[in-house]
């Protein structure tokens, strides 16, 4: 058995996932049994406190999400509030590490925090979307008891656009390595294709901590889907004492599988460092051979077709959790995102957690990663609810000239190697007009590139906008020190204001926000610019601008999932033009979305009473209720692909075929309701039926049901993501009803939070008591970790229950 193969044997596969984030040593995830206490402790850092009267938590944590919400905070945070917290956990360092180097890897803090261990600071990070590492050896106590604290200081509660949590909101790794090791992310694996031959590039970077200097060996293996090595290499390397060094090669592999997004498969790279006979470290990282290339005259070719982007933003909250979302939380989101036919997503507007680019790693998603929304200045923000008083300029600016191109390193590093990424975005809206840059031409007409306020026009003692041209540059220098396989682009607010500085020229693709109005004319004005739309509304025409124009390569709407905070007035948890609501059911948003995104036939009706006023077209999210009042007249819009749709109610016809209608994508009717069922039947341009979607008329909520139950459960723990819905005697479902329902849960489990989707809902998220919203709610629920049986029950008043029991060996 080879070196490699006995060291796989023995740190066995668990550790693949924590490779790929430091990238070395053998890591261990110490989330569980912290303490934490809010507001400022006196000596909290030291060792020796007493923290037996602090909170036990068990991490990922997020305390802002747990605080009752108030109209007086500020709408941007989603009237949640900030504040400052300490965290605390005790660990054994075993006497047999003595000798080996340890480390605390944080994958993110927000925000501010600063690292103690046995009352010796270990460094601060303020930037809250980092993933960061300290080297605790030094104040590491062998064979004895060891205290890390980590202070919190949120006190800037209002200091991003929207909510950010509070805490040690990720999963926490204690590293243990050989003084000789891989550096921290220090693994980098490109692909490229030459025809039938893919060739990995790979480059190590090797630290030699110990005192005398080293000959070492790295020795690399590719391992296809299957298994089998399809390639390796070995090479010398020598690294002086106090240094590091770096090993380069590149593996050839014949006839490749790519990675695409109907078929995203993923290779594993072993790499392994020795001295000799000895094992000194490794690493597993995950890769996938894939092109991208761009053409300002044809958009983005992904493995040499032409493609287009159909892309989401996202935020990192998931409602009722915070920012503290389990992993598989975000796959079922992303899956059913996937459904709708989107292709892509764009981390809006920061570094998300590693799970996330690990999910789109394998479920076929590009990712367009963003590190900033503000650069050297920030941006309004409203402190006390929503657009009262004036407002404030919270933020990161503070920290920006110190650490910017170190957080922005750090995430190229972090992230290189995961195949989704096609992009790296230095920046979001950071040229939005007057807020704060501001350029002459702001003095002139109120034309195209200007969709949103100018806010007063040209203001002199602004910032001057010509200064975003020289920090892109030098943000596009770091991006390119660490990475140069994609290519670096920014979403501009101002395309007008930009167009007159050196910010889009320092780009190698241009992201235009709610700019199509400015495809074809910047196209001819600027014919080597690659443009696409990195932030865009859900009207027909906004996708439109992107399908019949060659040269546009997609858009990224706004947005993918309904998010916390940049909320509306009181009552207004966040903002809610998602596809899916906060609790990932899809919204009649989504539907409308599946129509112009997938290949797949699809058709979906919902209603509303015709509108007194004219519309400007129908709505885009219309739900599927069919319960009004007999005889009153009712507006039926049918979302569908299909080229023709007609209408039945009770099994007779409601409504003549009907064209797809190319200028809204909706089609519509207007009738009197009748109760019963209302039925769309989708046609081809031959009057030939090819699906039918049907709605009902329900009676009143009779009692509740499990509708769906998705679960990863095991002896480690896991989670259960239990949707539970009103019916009516009959077992149609109920969206009208609005009835408290209440959670019990007995057995090894305990539950995150209920969430129904509501934006208005402002009541407690920690209690074990919702309202239903359109008939439904879901419920987080999460193993301990222990064997049983965990049951769920789900009861309201005059309702039937609903019981769930999930066996855990």
């Amino acid at each position: 058995m080879s070196a490699l193969a006995a060291l796989i044997l023995i740190l066995g596969l668990p550790c693949a996932l924590a490779f790929a984030q430091v990238s070395f040593g053998q890591p261990e995830k110490i989330n569980t049994g912290w303490r934490f206490a809010r507001g400022e402790v006196k000596d909290a850092q030291a060792a020796s406190l007493d923290d037996s009267g602090w909170r036990r938590v068990d991490l990922p944590h997020d305390w802002s999400v747990e605080a009752p919400l108030s109209p007086s905070l500020a709408s941007c945070t989603g009237y949640l509030p900030g504040g400052i917290g300490w965290y605390r956990k005790t660990i054994a360092i075993p006497e047999a590490l003595r000798g080996r180097k340890i480390y605390l890897y944080f994958e993110g803090v927000y925000n501010r925090s600063e690292v103690f261990l046995n009352g010796h600071s270990l460094g601060r990070r303020p930037n809250g979307y980092i993933s960061f590492m300290y080297d605790a050896t030094p104040h590491a106590r062998f064979g004895a008891e060891n205290v890390i604290a980590v202070k919190v200081d949120h006190g800037l509660s209002a200091d991003s656009r929207w909510y950010t949590g509070s805490g040690i909101y990720r999963n926490v790794w204690l590293v243990h390595s050989s003084p000789v090791h891989i550096a921290q992310w220090g693994v980098y694996a490109h692909p490229e294709l030459d025809g039938a031959t893919g060739t990995l590039n790979i480059e190590v970077e090797v630290t030699n901590d110990s005192r005398e200097n080293a000959g070492l060996n790295i020795a690399h293996e590719l391992l296809a889907p299957d298994g089998k090595v399809v390639a390796a290499s070995s090479q010398p390397l020598s690294v002086e004492s106090g240094k590091n060094g770096k090993s380069i090669c590149a593996l050839k592999v014949d006839h490749p599988l790519l990675w695409d997004m109907g078929n995203p498969v993923l290779y594993k790279l072993r790499t392994v460092v020795s001295r000799g006979a000895e094992v000194l470290d490794s690493a597993v990282t995950t890769t996938g051979f894939r092109s991208l290339s761009f053409d300002p005259d044809k958009g983005m070719a992904l493995n040499g077709k032409w493609i287009k982007v159909k892309g989401v933003c996202l935020h990192h909250d998931a409602g009722v959790l915070g920012a503290a979302v389990p992993r598989d939380v975000w796959k079922r989101r992303l899956v059913t995102l996937k459904s709708l036919g989107c292709n892509a997503i764009r981390t809006s507007h920061n570094p998300q957690a590693p799970d996330l680019y690990e999910l789109c790693d394998e479920l076929g998603l590009l990712v367009l990663n963003e590190a900033f929304d503000e650069w050297e200045f920030p941006k309004r923000k409203w402190l006390q609810g929503w657009n009262v008083g004036q407002p404030g300029y919270q933020g990161s600016s503070d920290f920006f000239d110190e650490w910017a191109e170190r957080d922005l390193a750090d995430m190229i590093r972090r992230d290189r190697n995961h195949p989704s990424i096609f992009a790296w975005s230095i920046g979001n809206e950071v040229d939005y007009p007057n807020d704060p840059y501001s350029h002459p031409v702001l003095g002139g007409k109120n034309t195209g590139g200007f969709v949103q306020p100018i806010f007063g026009g040209y203001k002199k003692d602004a910032p001057d906008a010509r200064r975003l041209g020289e920090i892109a540059k030098r943000f596009v220098a770091v991006v390119k020190k660490h990475d140069t396989s994609r290519p670096v682009t920014a979403g501009l607010a101002g395309v007008a204001m930009s167009n007159e500085t050196e910010y889009p020229g320092a780009l190698d693709i241009t992201g235009y926000n709610y700019t199509e109005s400015r495809y074809i004319s910047d196209h001819k004005a600027y014919p080597a610019r690659v443009i696409f739309g990195s932030e865009n509304g859900h009207q027909r025409s906004a996708w439109q601008a992107v399908a019949e124009n060659e040269h546009i390569f997609g858009q990224f709407l706004w947005t993918g999932i309904d998010y916390l905070g940049e909320s509306r007035k009181w009552p207004s948890r966040g903002f809610h033009s998602g596809l899916l609501d906060f609790a990932g059911f899809i919204k009649p948003l989504g539907y409308f979305r599946r129509s112009l995104w997938t290949d797949q036939p699809m058709a979906y009706i919902g209603a509303y009473p015709v509108p007194t006023k004219e519309e400007k077209s129908p709505s885009m999210d219309a739900w599927p209720i069919w319960n009004h009042d007999e005889g009153r007249p009712i507006r039926v819009v049918c979302y569908t692909n299909a080229a023709r749709a007609r209408l039945e109610l009770n099994g007779q016809p409601a409504g003549d075929p009907k064209d797809y209608d190319d200028k809204t994508g909706i089609i519509y009717w207007d009738i009197p309701f009748q109760a019963g069922k209302l039925e769309v039947v989708a046609l081809d341009r031959g009057n030939n039926e090819i699906l039918r979607h049907a709605i009902r008329t329900s009676g009143r909520p009779h009692a509740l049901a499990i509708q769906n139950i998705e679960k990863s459960i095991g002896a480690e723990g896991g989670l259960a993501q239990i949707v539970v819905q009103a019916v009516d005697d009959e077992g149609v479902p109920v969206l009208l009803a609005d009835d408290e329902v209440t959670c019990h849960i007995t057995g090894p489990a305990r539950l995150l939070g209920l969430e129904s989707g509501n934006n208005e809902d402002m009541t407690d998220y920690t209690d074990n008591k919702h309202r239903l919203h359109h008939g439904r709610i879901l419920a987080y629920v999460q193993a301990r970790g222990e064997p049983g049986d965990m049951e769920v029950r789900f009861t309201a008043p005059w309702l039937k229950p609903a019981r769930a029991v999930i066996h855990i060996e």
